[in-house]
């Protein structure tokens, strides 16, 4: 008896326990009805002051005395504050002054390049010039009304300087024009047609957005629109005009436009990213008429019999002389700097060029320069996969033209400018690392980079003593070694060291074989292969603390350099100039090199030559 009662109690007690769990549920999905009826009330009245977007961004409303959200019959007063709001919206994010969080802070001026702005390039491949070699030091943006332009460079580099200077109307007006009239008239329309007494406009808005569909499903130029599309596009900006002026639900208009503009954001960045690919693919491939020029001369090689002056041979070991070296792989550019410097040269018949090239441009570049003559100056071709260098017994060797890196910063001289200055420094590659062993009874070279130009006689370098260093070269102090700190390792150099350009460079081979500088450089690239695990891109990181403290600095004077990607150059400065560099990614012997600085390298080219006309080298 006692069980049963105790068992009854029992039931009686979880059945209440039960009971009080359903009414409080109850209570609690009453409380949320409630609560989902009082926030679309509390937006009517004017309490929700601020639209928020999905991404998190918030939109404040336009300033004035009409930002507020009224319920009043005024017409349009709903939806035209959410337009101009959205409208806002737009112009701020385009002009970058949105609070975007941590990740769009930005840089006052004067600041110098962080080490966390370096990337690493991806391998190269040794046979091309600089294909693969990506730039490396990145830009920073630079102030808040930026527009884009900056963070357009910080991602794509010289392509968005390129673009700026061949930017096109834009074509197809019309098309564009009805594309986004569709569109607004589709955002518009859910809303309009769950009003019985906009029964008349909701035809209206219906029948426009199929004409316009129709339309546009049968053009797609400017030139295929049928006549009176005029008149249709005007009937549709009346019938949206209207649609504006009714007071209807803005969370599909909100949507739709939101929408809209997400599309067209992803659109844009689609197209600037395949633009920016096709624009680097054009820079890293050898134009046709190049590749038309070393074929039809590595064929004539074979073809014909030729054969090397006896004096021109003796020359290239007198150390007396003066030699000048050229790694290249492409005939035209290691002609231009041959014949530019002997054209400005007193006296020609001092002057001996070796040209380092690979096995596949070799017979072409032989047969150039025996078939053109230049002054008295005797040239040498040499196989760089062919040498037969003692220290590099069974190492297979590969021509390595100068590495460029990208590196951008705000300029010194004057910090106040939200404009920031951006150089392709070039530096030695691994084949300059062969120089001592290569050219074993010479004591002194000058080091030419294949997109150079020069202007006036170079006689002037091989009076200059070096003293302690070993490389005459223009240094680049605005940005110094102490930034790439986490790039270069922790120790083995001074932080305030200047960094380097290749171009022109004087080069003491009797120090540098003193100092084991070519050892240096190898042990460094083969302690930056072991911590990253591959030695392509470490050639600049090595190049720069092999020579810390051994550059002779030339004066400035002596190398106009950005000629390949800087389109501001003063006219006056390039004409005195002793030396022209064109660093950078836009070659003068490109499709996309830079017009105006195009001439100063052509002049230099052997226009009677007949393979340059079949080859359409001057199309």
């Amino acid at each position: 008896m006692k069980s049963a009662v105790s068992s009854s109690s029992v039931v009686s007690s979880s059945s209440y326990g039960g009971k009080r769990r359903w009414k409080g549920l109850i209570i609690a999905v009453l409380g949320l009805v409630i609560l989902s009826m009082l926030v679309p009330l509390l937006f009517l009245l004017g309490l929700h002051n601020g639209f928020h977007s999905p991404s998190g961004r918030s939109i404040e409303p336009p300033a004035g005395p009409d930002n507020k959200v009224r319920t009043d019959s005024s017409k349009g007063s709903l939806h035209n504050t959410l337009v101009d709001a959205l409208k806002k919206y737009a112009r701020e994010d385009k002009n970058g002054t949105i609070n975007r969080g941590s990740n769009g802070d930005k840089l006052s001026g004067g600041s110098k390049v962080p080490p966390n702005a370096v990337q690493q390039p991806p391998p190269s491949s040794p046979n091309n010039s600089r294909v693969g070699h990506v730039d490396q030091v990145t830009r920073v943006k630079a102030s808040s009304n930026d527009e884009g332009g900056k963070s357009c460079e910080l991602t794509f580099g010289s392509y968005c300087l390129w673009q700026q200077e061949h930017k096109e109307d834009m074509k197809d007006v019309m098309i564009k024009k009805l594309k986004d009239q569709l569109f607004v008239a589709r955002s518009y329309y859910p809303s309009i047609a769950k009003l019985p007494a906009q029964d008349k406009l909701s035809r209206q808005l219906k029948q426009n957005i199929q004409e316009l569909e129709h339309v546009l499903s049968e053009s797609t130029t400017d030139a295929d629109l049928p006549p009176l599309i005029e008149k249709k596009s005007h009937k549709m900006e009346v019938a949206i005009a209207r649609a504006k002026s009714v007071p209807v639900d803005c969370n599909n208009v909100d949507k739709k436009l939101r929408q809209i503009f997400d599309l067209t954001e992803d659109e844009a960045d689609f197209h600037m990213k395949q633009s920016a690919f096709l624009y680097k693919l054009n820079v890293q491939t050898m134009p046709k008429s190049l590749h038309c020029l070393s074929l039809k001369l590595t064929v004539e090689y074979f073809k014909s019999s030729h054969y090397e002056e006896k004096a021109a041979l003796e020359k290239f070991k007198d150390s007396s002389l003066h030699h000048y070296v050229i790694f290249s792989n492409n005939v035209l550019a290691a002609s231009v700097v041959i014949n530019s410097t002997v054209m400005h040269a007193k006296e020609s018949q001092n002057q001996v060029f070796h040209v380092l090239t690979d096995g596949q441009n070799y017979y072409a570049m032989k047969l150039w320069f025996l078939r053109n003559k230049y002054k008295q100056a005797a040239i040498q071709v040499m196989d760089v996969e062919h040498l037969d260098l003692d220290s590099r017994k069974g190492v297979p060797l590969h021509l390595s033209l100068p590495e460029e890196f990208r590196v951008s910063f705000h300029d010194v001289d004057n910090p106040s400018m939200s404009q920031i200055r951006t150089e392709y420094i070039s530096i030695f590659s691994h084949s300059h690392y062969l120089l001592p062993d290569i050219f074993k009874s010479l004591n002194k070279v000058v080091v030419l980079d294949e997109d150079v130009v020069i202007q006036q006689d170079l006689s002037a370098l091989w009076n200059l003593q070096l003293g302690e260093k070993v490389n005459g070269a223009v240094q680049f102090c605005s940005v110094r070694l102490g930034s790439l700190k986490s790039y270069l390792g922790q120790k083995g150099f001074s932080p305030n060291s200047c960094s380097w350009m290749s171009g022109l460079n004087i080069i003491d081979l009797v120090r540098w074989r003193e100092l084991g500088l070519t050892q240096t450089y190898q042990r460094l690239i083969k302690e930056l292969s072991i911590q990253e695990g591959s030695m392509e891109g470490s050639a600049w990181r090595a190049s720069l603390v092999t020579f810390e403290s051994k550059i002779y600095p030339l004066n400035e004077s002596w190398v106009v350099s950005g000629l390949g990607h800087d389109y501001v150059i003063d006219t006056q400065v390039i004409n005195t100039a002793p030396v022209l560099h064109y660093n950078g990614k836009m070659k003068p012997w490109l499709d996309m090199g830079i017009p105006k600085y195009k001439s100063y390298w052509k002049k230099f080219l052997n226009k009677e030559d007949q393979l340059l006309s079949e080859c359409n080298v001057y199309s």
